[in-house]
């Protein structure tokens, strides 16, 4: 049955962790609910005293109506029985509502630290792994989670129940308790077993479960995408093959679990008939009183449930355990990006550097390193192989190269999205793995090359880029991009832009970008020019707003439009990872080189007095 576990593998981050440091960190995650769990234990022990003292009352009852059945005598323990039954539903509902409390606290809690650890991973660990697997995480396993809690309490409670009834039991009669202990190990140790096989089937079953919300949150996210290619039956097929999986995973799962129960049934219920048989032959011979034959009757059931209940809770105990595992190896993810430091930024001028940079296309092969080159893993490759370039504050620089050239990456290791494994980056001769990364950040104004926007109105997507700007300054700032724009939103700024921005156009999606960098006013600019046509009308509104974002700072683009190419102070030209001419729009062009031949490849055609028909042959 190996192929039922196909695509089921541990993610990379992944790690174990023995139950005794999983119950440790959970217990660390209940150290502030102390003094509810000191009082969820006295309700446990209450009840485990008064589910002891019922049963014997009633057998000295018996024992006493054999010889003097009296109506009062009856009344009377009738009363008591029901006054411990009020008893045992008042301390279980204590029990219940702390250890509920308590319980959905710690969950919170954990629920928080998970979702802090998403967010400070780095942008390379949401490349190499799904978000849907994570989301799963975050939400699913935390919830599991309590179960693993809530079940350890109610098996605490039964456990404790065990320990006073065999006491009773040793008590009443030495020989049928020691045969009833005797089977204690056995059914103790195949639940032990057990353990082993059922945390594998439950962590897998997570696994599939993570699969399946994985491929439903991307066939949702590219839904457009499927429609327009009519590839719906695909991803249908992709969905029905991934819940086939989840589905026999937690077939095997089942069967599992359900292996163990008729062995320990088997077992308990000959136990029981053994010791009826001979409690029932001494009673009748007098060796025993029938109260204290009633009385094991009764224990019996009351000492085999717990001991059944480790297996029965088992399947949900070690599936709290692996959910639990799986929650915090996402937390203790180690990060790729190592800041040395954490210095006040202070004002930034602007001024960057890259001194003989060294990254990877696999950037999880390698570790952090230093100056120079450090040692390649067998198939690894440089994309940057000590890359140098100093860009002075205030410049305009445009990045220009076919895919894969390296632009992107530039762009990433300047907002330290990714590590670099040797060399330098500066920013005002400042080490960027020295600085405090939040409050470098802030001073960074990134437009990706497809602009997201959350849900919510233009007004508050503007905000986002300062959480505290008044709506005047939001007005403000989307003003200094022009009026037209924001005319042409059917409610002004006040216009919801729906999921991603979907009810706005790419245009408009740009310029609510730009006012959000224009907001937070940052020292450093960087944009990845969109590729996707847009109307001249846009085009222009787009080039007007580069201009006031741009004016005054360091600006870094990844130059796909003509205008941009031109206006820029200064343009590079990347090929594998490498800088190999730069200059002048005009000055580029007199060189005759690459940059020539990506202007009449994919810029020229943007000129204003490009004439297509030019070069080619009358009547072809």
């Amino acid at each position: 049955m190996g192929f039922i576990m196909d695509g089921l593998d541990a993610e990379a981050y992944d790690r174990s962790y023995s139950d005794r440091e999983l119950i440790r960190r959970i217990l660390g995650y209940f150290q502030p609910h102390t003094m509810r769990m000191v009082l969820v234990a006295l309700m446990l022990v209450l009840l485990s005293i008064v589910a002891t003292i019922i049963p014997i009352l009633i057998a000295r009852a018996v024992d006493m109506l054999a010889g003097n059945p009296e109506l009062q005598l009856v009344v009377g323990i009738a009363a008591i029985v029901t006054v411990l039954g009020a008893l045992t539903w008042g301390f279980n509902f204590i029990r219940q509502i702390y250890s509920a409390r308590a319980v959905g606290d710690v969950v919170l809690a954990l629920r928080r630290d998970a979702f802090r650890a998403v967010t400070q991973r780095d942008m390379s660990f949401y490349d190499q792994f799904p978000s849907g697997k994570i989301v799963s995480r975050v939400t699913s396993d935390t919830q599991d989670f309590a179960t693993v809690v809530t079940l350890t309490i109610d098996l605490i409670s039964q456990l404790m129940l065990v320990v006073i009834i065999s006491v009773v039991m040793l008590v009443v009669n030495v020989e049928l308790a020691l045969m009833t202990l005797a089977v204690a190990p056995l059914v103790i140790g195949a639940a032990l077993l057990f353990r082993q096989a059922a945390r594998r089937t439950t962590q897998r079953a997570q696994r599939a479960l993570a699969s399946v919300n994985s491929s439903i949150q991307e066939t949702i996210s590219g839904i457009a995408v499927a429609k327009s290619f009519r590839q719906e039956a695909a991803i249908y097929g992709q969905f029905r093959d991934t819940n086939a999986l989840a589905y026999r995973v937690r077939l095997r799962q089942a069967l599992v679990f359900g292996s163990i129960f008729p062995f320990l049934n088997t077992v308990s219920g000959i136990t029981i008939a053994a010791v009826v048989y001979f409690g029932g032959v001494r009673a009748l011979s007098g060796v025993i009183s029938v109260g204290d034959w009633y009385l094991f009757v009764q224990s019996l059931a009351i000492f085999f449930f717990p001991l059944t209940s480790v297996a029965s809770f088992w399947s949900q105990f070690q599936q709290g355990l692996s959910a639990s595992e799986r929650v915090f190896a996402l937390i203790d993810a180690e990060p790729r990006v190592v800041q040395h430091a954490a210095e006040p930024v202070g004002a930034i001028h602007g001024d960057i550097r890259f001194d003989q940079v060294y990254f990877p296309y696999d950037r999880d092969a390698l570790t952090i390193g230093g100056a120079g080159a450090p040692p390649l893993p067998a198939g690894a490759q440089w994309l940057l192989s000590g890359f140098s370039l100093d860009i002075p504050a205030g410049q305009t620089l445009a990045i220009v190269g076919h895919t894969g050239a390296g632009k992107s990456s530039l762009m990433r290791l300047i907002t330290r999205f990714y590590e670099f494994q040797g060399g330098r980056i500066l920013v005002d001769g400042r080490d960027l793995r020295m600085l405090d990364l939040a409050q470098y950040r802030r001073k960074l104004g990134l437009v990706p090359q497809v602009p997201f926007l959350f849900s919510g109105t233009v007004a508050e997507n503007i905000r986002y880029g300062r959480p505290g700007a008044s709506d005047a300054e939001i007005l403000s700032a989307a003003q200094r991009l022009g009026d037209e724009w924001i005319a042409d939103l059917p409610e002004g700024l006040a216009t919801d832009v729906g999921e991603r921005g979907a009810r706005l156009s790419l245009g408009q999606r740009q310029l609510v970008a730009l006012a959000r960098v224009l907001l937070q006013d940052p020292a450093i600019f960087l944009l990845d020019e969109a590729t996707a046509s847009i109307d001249p009308f846009t085009e222009a509104q787009i080039q007007d707003g580069l201009d006031v974002v741009m004016g005054g700072r360091t600006s870094i683009i990844i130059a796909h439009r003509l205008s941009t190419v031109r206006n820029a102070d200064r343009i590079i030209v990347m090929k594998q990872g490498r800088m190999i001419e730069e200059g002048t729009h005009d000055s580029l062009l007199v060189q005759g080189g690459h940059y020539a031949e990506l202007y009449n490849t994919y810029f020229r055609h943007q000129s204003l007095d490009y004439k297509p028909w030019e070069g080619v042959t009358r009547g072809t």
